[in-house]
């Protein structure tokens, strides 16, 4: 199936993608020109490449008014990738990147009367300290988040449900660990640790864990943009392959030549030692992210899977690129990444 066959009409219509610099953003928006959208990309950073490829480029804080504004001039259709994705750092400025943002964005998407407004979200706001198989859309989350930006996303929900109440379409998208050619985050984190030999498996090293390749995130978004009944709706997007976690990352890191994680530390060690780095870099005043977080122990450690049953029958969603193909992509990106 072609990229074209997810959406055939997207060709002229007019449309903002925010957080087009990052990893999910900027694979939606190269989309959607490909498609002959026309787009405009926002971001925090310089957008260089966003422009010489024609797509007009808004640079700057979406918690700001005026920002948002500008980025949603002409817009009929709104891709709210932006976010402040992190372990670790100060609430403040996760709740501006993705409680205010959201807010600001909301507001002008309303002023313009969008068509539809499709607001990536986390399942990370699903998971807090238990092993989990096959969560649904509507589970009951838990009562406290484990990070800032799991609970500032949990908010940013909120926002866009509250925009929903006023007469915006929405529709809220859950995609689990995101990866493929240009992750700078999942895979390439752990292959860093594997590759300085700081990697052990954590736990009995059977928990599941759900991917998704980015190609088949973007396909959701297009998906959701254009689905009827999706429109105020909730929706978990993987890859539809939960895998054991530990011989995947075992797999990928003997691919390129650094072989398996070398041994093993329960869950409880695993935490107490987390714990003793987040408090040494909070009582030191450190604000670079920790080597190890409690939260990583538990995503690493612990079961952690989604039904997509609802995507299919309200989108029509059905992962095109299999988590094996995937993985070679990536795996082929990776050789051929620059070297430091």
């Amino acid at each position: 199936m072609s990229d074209a066959a997810i959406d055939p009409g997207w060709a002229g219509r007019p449309v903002l993608v925010t957080g087009a610099t990052g990893f999910i953003g900027g694979a939606l928006a190269h989309r959607l020109h490909t498609l002959g959208a026309r787009v405009t990309a926002q971001g925090r950073r310089a957008g260089a490449v966003l422009e010489a490829a024609g797509m007009r480029f808004v640079r700057g804080d979406l918690a700001q008014a005026e920002v948002a504004e500008a980025a949603m001039t002409g817009a009929a259709y709104v891709f709210h990738c932006a976010a402040l994705a992190a372990p670790w750092g100060p609430y403040r400025d996760f709740y501006r990147a993705n409680v205010s943002a959201t807010e600001a964005l909301t507001a002008a998407a309303r002023r313009a009367g969008v068509t539809r407004f499709v607001h990536v979200s986390t399942p990370s706001l699903c998971f807090a300290g238990e092993a989990r198989r096959n969560v649904r859309e509507d589970d009951p989350l838990p009562a406290r988040q484990l990070t800032a930006y799991a609970d500032t996303k949990r908010l940013a929900e909120q926002v866009v449900a509250e925009a929903q109440a006023a007469g915006l379409p929405t529709v809220r998208l859950r995609p689990r660990a995101v990866f493929g050619p240009g992750d700078a985050t999942l895979f390439p984190r752990l292959l860093r640790q594997v590759a300085h030999g700081r990697l052990r498996v954590i736990g009995p090293g059977d928990n599941l864990a759900d991917l998704t390749y980015i190609d088949n995130v973007v396909d959701g978004l297009l998906l959701a943009a254009r689905a009827p009944a999706a429109v105020g709706g909730v929706y978990n997007l993987t890859n539809g392959e939960p895998q054991p976690l530990w011989p995947l990352i075992a797999q990928v890191s003997t691919a390129l030549g650094y072989g398996p994680p070398r041994g093993r530390v329960s869950l409880r060690a695993a935490l107490a030692l987390a714990g003793a780095i987040e408090l040494a870099y909070w009582l030191l005043g450190l604000k670079r992210e920790p080597p190890l977080t409690r939260y990583a122990v538990r995503m690493l450690a612990l079961d952690a899977t989604l039904d997509i049953t609802a995507a299919r029958r309200d989108l029509g969603y059905a992962p095109r690129v299999s988590l094996d193909e995937g993985m070679q992509r990536f795996l082929a990106a990776w050789r051929e990444r620059p070297q430091a």
